[in-house]
């Protein structure tokens, strides 16, 4: 069994994650295709996850705000462990079979169950469809719309259900939210253009065909998973049966399916072992020395379950409680430290490791190259972390 130590695995993330200066591309498809996926869950770590890995970072907004809203070579969709991603036009059937189908049902009974408990319609379901429909043929109309504007051209839409009766969080939620949150998990509709800036997550919806004429294709579900595991195998691999797991929310058995049906090689780690593709397990020479500030829920750093190998013992202050990764500072494939944004603009950050003086003045640059690049944008990140609250306070 080939054995493949915590320097090497380091060296390939450099490589594969495009963060190695003689790495990075030119191309933000591309990108978000060999990263499978840019997490979306908060808008602005899109773009600085692409900015971090492009060789004109100049380029990102306009890239990307391109391929998305003009070009439609990118879309925002719902994926793997019920995670907003970006990703390239050609993998969302691949997502849709292999991970988003299994949350229909569940996402649709739970909105139905809420119809009928809040009193809006004996029969949710039927209620449910008509409401549905209606909201479809208005963004087929209108080409794109709020959520504001189609609650008030849909009727129904402009219900409020409550949510968490009895919890400390309880509050109300607008049908249009549920409905549209169902009818994209189902493509029938795909969040566009937002309001504001490129931070802003007040998204447009248009119709999903916009994206894909003739509708999503459909795939077998374990014909997709073998597809997905492939693509994340040939960037982030090695990897453990608990990192695909985990990173792609199946089950035990549908992990075990997926890497026997693409052949996966076990190779020895310094902690258990891992699976790479066949004829992936020859030695990767390791990049020049690289620095990078990447943004919370960045696809590296949250690219695995077992994370010591590139976290060390540094979590607890850069993730918070619910496992959201917070903004790190990258180190030749380890996380070495955080970073954050003060109000003012500024680009600050702590290390949590000595890294020498020669280190510590490079990623001094980085984060004023980052904090030039960002200049009049502010960053508030929607999952604060230890580290990120008190380089703010």
């Amino acid at each position: 069994m080939r054995r493949i130590n915590d320097n090497e695995r380091r060296a390939r993330l450099g490589v594969r994650h495009h963060l190695a200066a003689t790495a990075r591309v030119a191309d933000v498809v591309r990108l978000a295709g060999d990263l499978v996926g840019l997490h979306g869950t908060d808008p602005a770590s899109v773009f600085l996850s692409t900015a971090a890995r492009l060789k004109n970072r100049a380029s990102t907004v306009p890239a990307l705000e391109r391929a998305l809203y003009d070009d439609h070579m990118l879309v925002r969709t719902l994926g793997m462990r019920r995670t907003m991603f970006v990703v390239p036009v050609d993998l969302v059937p691949i997502v849709q079979a292999a991970c988003t189908d299994a949350l229909v049902p569940g996402e649709r009974k739970r909105l139905v169950q809420m119809i009928e408990a809040a009193g809006i319609a004996p029969d949710g379901a039927r209620w449910l469809k008509k409401v549905e429909t209606a909201t479809v043929a208005e963004l087929d109309a209108r080409g794109e719309a709020t959520g504001a504007e189609l609650s008030k051209r849909v009727p129904g839409l402009g219900e409020q259900m409550s949510v968490g009766e009895g919890k400390t969080w309880a509050g109300t939620v607008g049908m249009s939210t549920r409905v549209l949150f169902l009818l994209s998990t189902e493509q029938r509709v795909v969040r566009g253009r937002p309001k504001g800036s490129w931070t802003s997550s007040q998204y447009r919806w248009s119709p999903m065909d916009a994206w894909l004429p003739d509708g999503t294709p459909k795939m077998p579900a374990d014909a997709a998973r073998t597809e997905l595991v492939r693509r994340w195998l040939t960037t982030f691999a090695p990897a453990t049966t608990a990192d695909i797991k985990w990173w792609t929310g199946w089950t035990v058995a549908q992990t075990k399916r997926a890497l026997a049906a693409v052949d996966a090689v076990e190779v020895a780690l310094e902690n258990g072992s891992g699976w790479v593709l066949p004829d992936d397990d020859r030695p990767c020479r390791a990049p020049k020395p690289w620095v990078a500030l990447l943004p919370g829920l960045d696809p590296t750093t949250m690219g695995w379950r077992d994370r010591g190998w590139y976290l060390g013992d540094h979590g607890p202050a850069l993730f918070d409680r619910s496992g959201n990764a917070g903004p790190t500072v990258w180190v030749d494939g380890r996380i070495v430290g955080g970073w954050a944004q003060r109000r003012s603009g500024e680009v600050v950050y702590e290390l949590l490791e000595d890294v020498g003086r020669e280190l510590i003045v490079t990623i001094e640059d980085a984060a004023g190259q980052l904090e030039g690049w960002l200049g009049a944008v502010r960053v508030t990140s929607r999952f604060p972390t230890p580290l990120q609250k008190k380089l703010t306070n």
